[in-house]
């Protein structure tokens, strides 16, 4: 894989969102942005390593809620809250 295809905008996305739909049979929306946030602000206000860890935190917390939009939304918004505040 080369380096710029690793730098994708988010809607380059949707196709690896769709096949993980697909796979896990996940609804028809995945907030690809908002994970990808999340991950940003984790990065910088945490340790890069974070990111993964703590979006799937969020997507389980997401998911044992309801696993609504809403649910993620308050799930993501959490994690990004403690990142922001974390001192380690």
């Amino acid at each position: 894989m080369s380096e710029s295809s690793r730098n994708l905008p988010p809607e380059a996305l949707e196709a690896w969102a769709a096949a993980l739909r697909s796979e896990l049979h996940l609804p028809d929306e995945l907030p690809i942005a908002l994970i990808l946030d999340l991950a940003r602000d984790v990065a910088a206000g945490v340790a890069r390593p974070a990111a993964p860890l703590s979006a799937f935190a969020a997507g389980l917390a997401a998911g044992r809620a309801g696993g609504s939009p809403e649910d993620v939304r308050t799930a993501v918004n959490a994690v990004t809250r403690r990142a922001a505040d974390w001192t380690a």
